[in-house]
């Protein structure tokens, strides 16, 4: 299926199911790639405060700025959004940071689409992230770095390279992210993942900045006790502690990320990130409880992969299968929004045991010449 210009405005209720950021980066990311402007009212309803915050009015910039759109209402606290794209033209070389601790990750999960496809061969787009690397309530770099990134190359062929700066922790930022994003030529293959396989080893790192090293040692301590309370044995464990030094992070701050790998090839992710007044063995067990959480149901993809291939799924040519455990809000979220706007077909099974089968008919996207 090849793109083409459509005029009339596609209202999407910004308060639908998750009601947050993640409808706004993809429904803004499809609109640049498929040229279909949006509306968007209800902006993050669901949160508290209502309204854009600085990192979304970055990541909405940043895909303006790949496909020359015209927006409204794209500042601080608006409630209400439209992006009229204009024509993707690759390569780009372009910096975003929102000037706070907003996510790195998250500006990739907008900008990350609408830089991938290309109607001919050209060179790779940089794109240099700042902004927060650690934080809550958003992926660590280190997630999209050994998990996400993996799942794209080893099952879409999209191998994007990244490279951590500077990590920067709340509240204070300051990381920087630097990008290289080859694009495709054709559509991306559909993925079949149904049988996870058993666990082979269980990799992972605690680290911190600014702080000492104890700290990051006790995290990786605690999350290693309760692995083995979960059944794993201590010979599948290779977890590491780290201090960065001042030249590797701004400010102070630290977290830990697991991640299971599995004889079929599959990576299962468990994560958490310290706050003040949380205890460094808490921030290590909370890792390891969300990844024997994930392994529980049997699932190919953990509950935050889950949400971050569907748009993936929707683009690729030919039908997709992905087992994972149960549907989260952001998943059923990222559904609604790809169903709307590309037209791609889900289905879904929801078994007793507590895993989904997620299967989608995408539309075999590749962009107008």
């Amino acid at each position: 299926m090849t793109s083409t210009i459509a005029h009339a405005l596609v209202h999407i209720d910004g308060s639908f199911c998750e009601g947050g950021g993640q409808l706004l980066r993809n429904a803004v990311a499809l609109s640049a790639l498929l040229s279909k402007p949006i509306s968007i009212p209800n902006v993050r309803s669901n949160r508290k405060p209502p309204g854009l915050r600085k990192q979304h009015e970055a990541g909405i910039n940043l895909a303006a700025a790949i496909c020359a759109a015209e927006t409204e209402g794209v500042h601080f606290g608006s409630t209400s959004i439209t992006f009229k794209p204009g024509k993707i033209e690759l390569p780009k070389i372009l910096t975003a940071d929102p000037g706070t601790a907003g996510s790195t990750t998250l500006l990739l999960q907008v900008s990350l689409p609408c830089l991938l496809f290309s109607s001919s061969p050209t060179a790779p787009s940089l794109l240099t992230l700042r902004g927060g690397t650690n934080a809550t309530q958003a992926p660590q770099i280190d997630y999209t770095q050994h998990v996400f990134l993996p799942f794209m190359k080893r099952h879409f062929g999209v191998d994007v390279a990244l490279k951590i700066q500077r990590r920067g922790y709340f509240p204070k930022g300051g990381g920087a992210v630097f990008c290289t994003v080859p694009p495709v030529t054709e559509a991306l293959p559909p993925v079949t993942l149904m049988e996870r396989g058993p666990v082979q080893v269980i990799r992972g790192e605690a680290r911190v900045g600014g702080l000492p090293y104890i700290l990051a040692e006790r995290m990786k301590n605690a999350a290693r006790a309760r692995l083995l309370a979960g059944g794993i044995p201590p010979t599948a464990i290779r977890v590491d502690a780290v201090r960065e030094t001042q030249e590797q992070a701004f400010g102070s701050g630290g977290g830990i990320l697991l991640y299971a790998e599995t004889s079929n090839g599959c990576i299962i992710g468990g994560s958490s990130v310290s706050t003040k007044g949380k205890a460094p063995e808490e921030v290590g067990e909370e890792a390891a409880d969300e990844l024997l959480r994930n392994l529980l149901h049997d699932g190919c993809v953990d509950e935050h992969l889950q949400d971050q291939i569907i748009i993936f799924m929707a683009l690729a040519k030919g039908c997709s299968a992905v087992k994972t455990g149960p549907l989260t809000d952001h998943t059923r979220t990222a559904i609604k929004i790809a169903e709307q706007m590309t037209g791609a077909t889900f289905h879904l099974e929801e078994n007793l045991s507590g895993s989904v089968i997620i299967s989608c008919d995408g539309i075999g996207y590749t962009p107008s010449m």
